[in-house]
């Protein structure tokens, strides 16, 4: 190394050389670190300051909806929306209202509030959980053919179990009773522990299905 053959003080003008030429790129990369790192926390405070207004905003649709509220609630998920529409807080919110609105039979109102969160919504389970959802909206608008074509099974994946089921009860709403009889064994054979086992043996039964028979112990140590 160069170093080894200069005297301590030439290696010393030489330290000095090399800071004169470069104690400004030094400088200014501290400074820019530091800057880059007072911009990060205030960024993440920041975040935190927006989750709790949304939060604290959320807390106030659902009181409005439990009063029974109505307007209020509306008036409270547009101010939501406005200020956090990407906030999970407002997909909750307006999930919350959607619901609101089937009871009332407003399923317009409700369908669209869905579809705003399966489109919105970065939460994939959420986002899937809306489309189950709207599609039962669309069966009770009629719309039997649409909400089937909704529900892709291969999207909806743990959902797989309510999707079949779902497209079961639209197959025969609109009087299909072999499409509802296909829908009901597959939703049966899914590994949904959402569904409700009983009631759809009681609906494929009733559109001329058989009920699975029970699995032997053996079936169901291999499926453990």
């Amino acid at each position: 190394m160069v170093e080894d053959y200069l005297s301590d003080r030439e290696q010393e003008e030489a330290l000095r050389i090399w800071w004169r030429e470069n104690w400004r790129w030094i400088v200014g990369g501290i400074v820019l670190g530091v800057a880059l790192l007072f911009g990060w926390f205030r960024w993440q405070d920041y975040r935190v300051d927006k989750g709790e207004e949304a939060s604290k905003q959320y807390d106030e649709l659902k009181a409005a909806v439990t009063a029974r509220d109505t307007d209020k609630a509306t008036k409270e998920l547009a101010d939501l929306t406005s200020q956090h529409d990407s906030s999970a807080y407002t997909q909750q919110g307006r999930l919350l209202l959607a619901k609101v609105h089937a009871d009332a039979g407003k399923y317009e109102d409700a369908l669209q509030l869905l579809r705003e969160v399966s489109d919105k919504s970065k939460d994939a389970e959420l986002a899937s959980l809306a489309k189950l959802r709207a599609a039962r909206v669309l069966i009770q608008l009629g719309k039997h053919d649409e909400a089937i074509s909704s529900l892709k099974i291969e999207d909806l994946g743990s959902f797989a179990g309510v999707a079949h089921e779902i497209r079961g009860d639209a197959y025969l709403a609109k009087g299909d009773q072999n499409g509802a009889r296909g829908e009901y064994a597959a939703a049966l054979t899914a590994n949904d522990a959402q569904i409700d086992r009983n009631i759809l043996e009681l609906k494929l039964q009733d559109v001329g299905g058989s009920k699975p028979a029970p699995a032997t112990t053996a079936q169901a140590k291999d499926e453990e």
